[in-house]
């Protein structure tokens, strides 16, 4: 999906795009592959020709290039795969993208705070990946499972109104009427659309607390999507007839026994050190009482029933906040290992905030300097996809390590370079990605672990241009 050089990855995921005029479809696919060629270079860096430069910035205002219609082959492409007979986990969260400090920028909105000078949207991302984890046993699990990166099925790109000059921060009747960012769930579903009838096929939105919401719940099942959701909200429980109180969510969830242990590796977070925590997990099914809706009291409307899942750490490092996940899912649960799968499906969320790491660091999207908000968006939309370049190399290592090198993704000449640069035999995936590391910086230490996505793309970046390198000097070579 995401490996092949810069030209046929970008045909692949390009090509078939309408925009209205066969030079312009073109443009996209010359651009998309200079991107995936050099993802941290800016545009005028990208190209040599100032005629390409030029074009890339007339392209980029053209209205026909807006992100639904420059990804819809990509999105195509994804959805084929997901149609397939397996199971899927769409990953999805939203990243604020920024141009503060810049001069204003017609089209965008406020962020953050709100502040004077904060400016810019709201990246609505879900990201379809294979999910082939089966916890069969009751025993310890090494870290998050592998997964297959297939792509973007919906990325929205939200802009904040700002507030009109003189109205009140905390008017209610005025906000009321606008649109509220819960919605944004509900649109993406939208966006990806039913699930297969065919039950070999299995999709599951996977989502932090931002949606933990009825409507959200309820859409999944119109929409036969399964989900794994972290709850936010300390419900009222119910019985099936969904009208009195039961208990609370938490407080239920919280008195049950646990069903196991298993060690988590935690990413490392601002102030935090990455680390392993030893986590208990407990289930317990439940029925989650309607809230109050507008003409409906709560309880009103259908209870939802699903299992919830917490999953906890009893005894932290000193000086470390203990984790705590209450999950909500419709996932079977009878055992510990059912609980277990929900707990790293779960965990497996964390690759959608590389994702957009992986866009604004690798691919530096925040630094583009175009003039209008459509601009930026169609630029983005088109480095989202190569973002996932960079994060498909990393997750490819982990899921077949021991996989011939040719299966890394590289073509021939790519790994006869790196074969030559480092002079040693690289034959297998995990070797391949050891080779790229190196490259960018890895020491191949033994207490190093395994290059991440940011040193690898480093390492690529260095490989593009010695493979360059050794194209141009065959064709000298013609005329030496």
């Amino acid at each position: 999906m995401h490996q092949e050089p810069p030209l046929a990855w970008a045909e692949k995921h390009f090509a078939e795009i309408d925009l209205g005029e066969i030079r312009r479809n073109q443009r996209a696919v010359t651009i998309a592959t200079a991107m995936a060629a050099n993802p941290d270079k800016s545009i005028p860096k990208m190209f040599i020709h100032n005629y390409d430069i030029k074009a890339a910035y007339s392209f980029f205002r053209h209205p026909e290039a807006t992100p639904d219609n420059l990804q819809l082959a990509h999105r195509e492409v994804v959805l084929e795969q997901m149609h397939l007979p397996g199971r899927y986990l769409l990953l999805e969260d939203s990243s604020e993208m920024s141009w503060s400090g810049k001069n204003p920028i017609p089209g965008l909105g406020p962020i953050g705070p709100g502040a004077s000078g904060l400016q810019g949207f709201h990246l609505h991302s879900v990201l379809g990946v294979r999910w082939a984890c089966e916890v069969k046993q009751a025993e310890n699990w090494p870290g998050r499972p592998a997964v297959e990166v297939l792509g973007l099925p919906a990325q929205h790109y939200h802009v904040r109104e700002g507030r009109p000059k003189g109205e009140p921060a905390n008017n209610s009747k005025v906000i009321k009427q606008r649109a509220r960012e819960s919605e944004w769930w509900m649109e993406a579903g939208k966006t990806v659309g039913p699930a297969p009838e065919n039950k070999q096929v299995e999709w599951t939105r996977v989502c932090d607390r931002g949606a933990d919401i009825y409507e959200m719940l309820i859409d999944c099942d119109q929409l036969n999507h399964r989900f794994v959701i972290r709850a936010a909200q300390d419900r009222c429980l119910t019985n099936e007839q969904g009208r009195a109180i039961t208990g609370k969510l938490f407080e239920t969830v919280r008195a049950q026994a646990s069903l196991g242990e298993f060690a988590l590796e935690l990413r490392a977070r601002p102030g935090q050190a990455a680390r392993v925590a030893q986590l208990k997990v407990s289930a317990v099914e439940v029925w989650l009482r309607a809230p109050q809706r507008p003409g409906k009291g709560p309880g009103y409307l259908p209870p939802v029933r699903c299992n919830a899942v917490r999953v906890w750490e009893s005894d932290p490092p000193p000086g470390v906040e203990a984790l705590e996940w209450i999950l909500l899912t419709d996932w079977p649960i009878e055992s510990y290992c059912q609980a277990l799968e929900v707990a790293l499906a779960y965990s497996t969320r964390w690759l959608i905030e590389e994702f957009h790491k992986a866009l604004k660091t690798g691919t530096k999207a925040e630094e583009l300097q175009l003039e209008t908000a459509e601009s930026l968006f169609a630029a983005i939309a088109i480095k989202s996809i190569v973002a996932l370049r960079l994060l498909d190399l990393r997750e490819r290592v982990r899921l077949s390590p021991d996989a011939p090198a040719e299966q890394a993704g590289l073509d021939e000449l790519e790994l006869a370079v790196l074969r030559q640069v480092l002079n040693r035999p690289i034959e297998t995936v995990r070797e391949v990605a050891l080779a790229i590391g190196r490259l960018g910086g890895h020491m191949n230490r033994k207490r190093d672990g395994m290059p991440g996505w940011q040193t690898l793309f480093c390492g690529m970046a260095k490989l593009n241009n010695l493979v360059e390198g050794a194209r141009i000097a065959f064709k000298l070579k013609k005329f030496g």
